[in-house]
């Protein structure tokens, strides 16, 4: 064995608790730890995590929240046990993550002459100002100074929503909508408010009685391959979305997260509605996480006029800065021609995962109805009424699959059952095939008419 190998092994052990390393001396044998007689009492905090001012008093009402609601986030995130077949989570299988590329970066970023500063608040310049580009295009309104460097998406939701609405407030939300938009409305004590979705986005016409009934201020969305239908809103309700709001006076949260994993068969892809928003309406969100690793938590918050005073604040308070080498990381990525190779890569490789799922599904569901989905990672099934879907998912769990049951995707009650299968996070295509295979044998058992299954999303581009 090398020396590395021999001191990271000590390392362990000495973290363990087996062995004790005396520099100069040797390593020896730790003395037996004692046995602790008790672990104490913790039974006290069931009383003070509850307790709450009176009903009347000055401060935090009754209703407030206590905690963060966070199991529908928390089951995306879940490890599947050995030997299980993972349709679950939101993140690329390490084969199809730019592990060289990112390497390199970080290599790159690591020689840099002041990598290890503090960096600005907002985000370094220079990354803020390819946010800017990115998301707005050459002909943009949208500067590095409308650009606040998040520690990824979700960090920029949080911050979003806790900016832009006072607790109580209600805030609208696509149903079905993508969990962490919930679990943080609800942790900033707003009141999440659905807006059904279509093949074409979001409901317009519920979207202007929504705001209307409620009086709320911000609106959250997915315009692009939204999680988890896959839809894409269609060119007639983007403007929609843009004069009700503007109407109302209200903001549009736009989480652009599947912009980077569009496939090599979709359509061109419209512009963001940042882009088309003179008037500082509409707040954006833009990762580079979901199209890189998980670890690479950089993302972008964009918002013009005071509304950006306002997010930068409360950044702050929560979490000073993200850190530098970070920014300095992806600052290096994506000006590496590496980049642009990888999205051309990744497209192909969702694209093929993709067919290989829906082409699965049929073989194995023969009933099946589908719409394809050209971007992002993950069907939407639609199981028969009646279905608990609850159950499916532990039944695939047991036949050796993991896949995640509609419901925590609801603001409200689900009009219908649903699974959201993602195949991003496979091995390979052959493991897909074999995971649909497993949730046949559990559909077997719990949804003998799962042959009627629909998987929905929008129409193939093009027809």
């Amino acid at each position: 064995m090398s020396p590395v190998t021999v001191s990271r092994a000590i390392a362990v052990l000495v973290a363990d608790g087996s062995v004790v390393s005396r520099p100069g001396a040797g390593v020896f044998r730790a003395r037996p730890p004692v046995r602790q007689q008790s672990r104490g009492d913790v039974s006290w905090q069931e009383v003070a995590l509850s307790a709450g001012p009176a009903p009347g008093s000055v401060g935090e009402g009754p209703s407030a929240p206590r905690g963060a609601e966070a199991g529908g986030l928390l089951a995306t995130l879940a490890v599947p046990p050995p030997g299980s077949i993972d349709l679950n989570g939101g993140y690329l299988h390490p084969s199809l993550q730019p592990e060289r590329a990112l390497a390199g970066a970080l290599a790159r970023a690591g020689r840099r002459p002041g990598t290890w500063d503090r960096p600005p608040v907002e985000g370094l310049a220079d990354l803020r100002a390819w946010f800017a580009r990115d998301i707005g295009g050459p002909d943009s309104v949208l500067s590095a100074t409308d650009v606040l460097i998040t520690a990824g998406g979700q960090s920029a939701l949080s911050t979003a929503l806790r900016s832009l609405a006072v607790p109580g407030a209600p805030v609208l939300v696509e149903s079905p909508t993508y969990p962490g938009v919930l679990a943080v409305a609800r942790a900033a004590g707003l009141r999440p408010v659905p807006v059904p979705v279509d093949a074409d986005g979001v409901r317009t016409d519920l979207l202007e009685e929504a705001f209307r009934a409620t009086g709320a201020r911000v609106f959250v969305c997915q315009p692009l391959f939204h999680n988890p239908t896959g839809v894409t809103l269609c060119l007639e309700r983007r403007r929609e979305v843009l004069r009700i709001a503007r109407q109302a006076g209200a903001f549009v949260v736009e989480d652009d997260f599947a912009r980077r994993l569009a496939h090599t068969d979709a359509a061109p892809l419209p512009q963001p509605l940042a882009a088309e928003d003179p008037d500082g309406v509409v707040v954006h969100v833009r990762s580079l996480t979901k199209a890189t690793s998980p670890s690479l938590r950089v993302a972008a918050l964009t918002a013009r006029g005071p509304a950006i005073e306002r997010l930068r604040a409360t950044q702050v308070v929560d979490s000073f800065f993200v850190p530098r080498p970070l920014q300095e990381t992806a600052l290096e990525l994506v000006g590496s021609p590496a980049w642009k190779r990888h999205l051309r890569v990744l497209a192909e490789a969702l694209r093929s995962r993709r067919t290989t799922m829906a082409e699965a599904l049929r073989q194995e569901l023969p009933m099946l109805q589908t719409r394809i989905p050209r971007g992002g990672y993950q069907l939407w099934l639609r199981l028969p009424d009646g279905t608990d879907e609850t159950a499916l998912a532990a039944a695939a769990l047991r036949a050796g699959v993991a896949v995640t049951p509609g419901r925590p995707y609801f603001p409200a009650e689900a009009a219908a059952p649903h699974l959201r299968l993602s195949y991003n996070c496979a091995v390979s295509g052959e493991e897909l095939r074999e995971g649909i295979h497993r949730l046949r044998q559990a559909c077997a058992q719990v949804a003998p008419d799962a042959g009627a299954v629909a998987v929905t999303g929008p129409p193939p581009s093009g027809g």
